[in-house]
């Protein structure tokens, strides 16, 4: 009942009380939004550079990503960085994360904001893994994998010992839970259907989070997940008819959406939500119940690092 009264209350949030004007300064914080080349993901960046954050665009076409730099920089005059990632190809991912570490020492916040939303179900990813699934929590979980190393060496310059990952769900994860035999291809995915996979990814999404604030909280990773809202962005483009309609009528700007996440990844009040799960706008609220089950966050945290053995 918890996850259903949040669930209310995450689609009609009240209007923000915690603001992108209340984020400190971010001299010397080296940071990386997956996905920023658009939406929700540009406009984290946009607040980070505007508070003087070190940011990494890593997203998938460097012609998009190049104009999204640009257009933070005319808006912003700061510069941005461009970190090639795919979160479908698991090879791209650790190609990303080897450029990364080989351009930084230290890592102090990671977005895992980047996303697929309900594409063709017939899509998979370069490995053969359900596309949503294996975007949306398979790649984060290798890149934050990846990049643990030198997040771990950002608690020693965060200022507060304390480094951050938020990782972006969505509203739709209290739908559905975690079935293992549709995360690779075959009949059982295929007939879960395009929808319910994305629910599922998103599920898999905050255990993944919930699980690395469980292994890494005590060594100063701050690991949250969050719905940032019914946000209007190019994430929709494969929904069609009613779905498509009624998101549109009750969704806010790309910049709201950007709230909660800038929220859990620099404020102050950030560095004490460990394991938690925020809500519109800038709020704690009640993920799905599944979610905290420690048996299954070890196993799913157990599945992932069997697929990326030996990438």
């Amino acid at each position: 009942m918890g996850a259903i009264h949040s669930s209310i209350s995450e689609a009609f949030p009240p209007r923000p009380e915690w603001t992108a004007k209340d984020i400190p300064d971010l001299s010397g914080k080296v940071t990386v939004v997956t996905g920023a080349n658009t939406g929700v993901g540009w406009e984290t960046a946009k607040a980070l550079l505007e508070h003087n954050a070190k940011v990494y665009v890593a997203a998938r076409s460097p012609e998009k990503a190049h104009k999204a730099i640009e257009e933070l920089k005319s808006v912003t005059g700061k510069q941005a960085y461009f970190l090639k990632l795919d979160l479908a190809d698991l090879k791209s991912v650790k190609a990303a994360a080897a450029e990364f570490n080989s351009k930084e020492p230290e890592l102090h916040i990671l977005f895992n904001n980047g996303g697929v939303m309900a594409p063709p179900v017939e899509q998979l990813t370069a490995d053969g893994y359900d596309l949503q699934f294996g975007t949306n929590v398979l790649g984060h979980f290798y890149f934050t994998k990846l990049l643990l190393p030198t997040l771990l060496a950002g608690t020693k310059t965060s200022g507060d010992g304390h480094v951050r990952v938020v990782n972006t769900s969505s509203i739709a994860h209290i739908f559905a839970g975690l079935d293992f035999n549709t995360f690779k291809d075959g009949p059982a995915r295929l007939k879960a259907g395009t929808e319910k996979l994305y629910m599922q990814s998103k599920n898999g999404s905050v255990v993944f989070a919930t699980e690395l604030a469980r292994r890494y909280g005590d060594k100063g990773v701050i690991s949250t997940s969050l719905n940032p809202g019914n946000v209007r962005t190019e994430l929709q483009r494969h929904l069609k008819g009613a779905a498509a309609s009624i998101l549109y009528y009750i969704s806010y700007q790309p910049w709201e959406g950007a709230l909660t996440q800038l929220y859990a990844g620099t404020s102050v009040a950030g560095k004490d939500l460990n394991g938690k799960y925020l809500i519109p706008f800038a709020r704690v609220g009640s993920a799905h119940a599944n979610t905290r089950d420690p048996k299954l966050g070890e196993d799913i945290w157990t599945w992932l690092e069997e697929q990326t053995e030996g990438i």
